[in-house]
């Protein structure tokens, strides 16, 4: 058979895929097409690591939550167990210390090692429990002010001002003094006083989202209003969400120590930093590791937390990436 001609040139044409001099280059095609793609978990884990930080905040938040689990087996005593014959003993490393007790014990002989593994449980018990109730009672309402009209929009927007025009930690004492100083109602204060976050974020998305045209088609389908704003518009705003989620454990981690630092949060005997900050505070000349400690411990969690949330704003945010 003949190779059809060159209309111009009148010379035959070049086998497809080479030219007339040379061997056929391999096509391309297959292998592209043989290319898996990326799961979104290898993806999200890929850009997270870049950032060391975060990684090294990820690791120190995953040996605090590990110990916290495994409290009552990890700590050596129970912690409101008292040793009298070794009151504010010194840690392990001063004069006069011992490896009985590796960083010394309290005012009351109570070992600070088990304290301070018990206080990590509870500290993050705490900000587990005001982000998880903060984040559910936001949505709700900030996608009622994106969703029910103007009426609904402007009464919890100015009741959301209204909270965040007073200081987080005044407001928090005024709700504690109300409700009285326990370990729940710190809960509850710190909770109302981090939710307009949440409800101006989810607010702020949900309003973007409406006006896109996959919001419109979905309307045009008959889509109701219910299933349009947690089926549709919703998983559109996650990713906003989902940091201030890992940032706002950190503040209220913070927020429930200066309570408790003040005598309004976790009551003594509980083993929380702050409370603990609060006992040791006039042995700060005397046994300057009864308050370093506790300080040490809310510093490190914070930090590492934040670290954390650091990496997956740019991990989930491509504006936010590093070069």
């Amino acid at each position: 058979m003949v190779d059809k001609a060159h209309p111009r040139s009148g010379f035959a044409a070049p086998p497809r895929g080479g030219s007339a001099s040379g061997p056929a280059e391999p096509d391309p095609r297959p292998l592209l097409e043989s290319t898996p793609l990326p799961s979104p978990l290898a993806a999200f884990w890929s850009a997270f690591r870049e950032n060391r930080g975060a990684v090294v905040g990820l690791a120190v938040v995953a040996f605090i939550v590990l110990l916290a689990i495994f409290a009552d087996v990890i700590a050596p005593y129970p912690p409101n167990e008292q040793f009298r014959d070794a009151v504010r003993a010194g840690p392990a490393w001063a004069e006069g210390g011992s490896m009985r007790f590796l960083l010394g014990t309290d005012s009351l002989g109570r070992d600070m090692l088990s304290r301070l593994i018990h206080g990590a449980r509870i500290s993050l018990f705490i900000g587990l429990a005001v982000m998880s109730v903060s984040f559910v009672i936001g949505v709700l309402l900030g996608l009622a002010c994106a969703s029910l009209g103007n009426a609904v929009d402007v009464a919890i927007t100015r009741a959301m001002d209204l909270i965040m025009a007073v200081p987080s930690l005044v407001l928090a004492i005024l709700v504690v003094a109300v409700l009285g100083p326990s370990l729940t109602n710190t809960i509850v204060a710190v909770t109302i006083v981090y939710l307009p976050r949440y409800v101006r974020l989810v607010r702020a998305s949900a309003l973007a989202e409406l006006g896109k045209d996959y919001v419109t088609a979905a309307r045009v389908a008959g889509v109701g209003p219910v299933r349009l704003m947690f089926r549709t518009v919703l998983p559109n705003c996650l990713a906003p969400l989902i940091v201030q989620a890992a940032l706002g454990v950190s503040d209220a981690i913070l927020e429930a120590a200066a309570l408790g630092f003040l005598g309004l949060g976790a009551q003594p005997p509980t083993a929380e930093w702050g409370t603990m900050l609060a006992d040791a505070r006039e042995f700060i000349r005397s046994n300057p590791w009864l308050v370093t400690l506790p300080g040490l411990a809310i510093l490190v969690t914070v930090v590492s937390i934040n670290l954390a949330g650091d990496g997956l704003r740019d991990a989930l945010d491509p504006k936010m990436r590093r070069s």
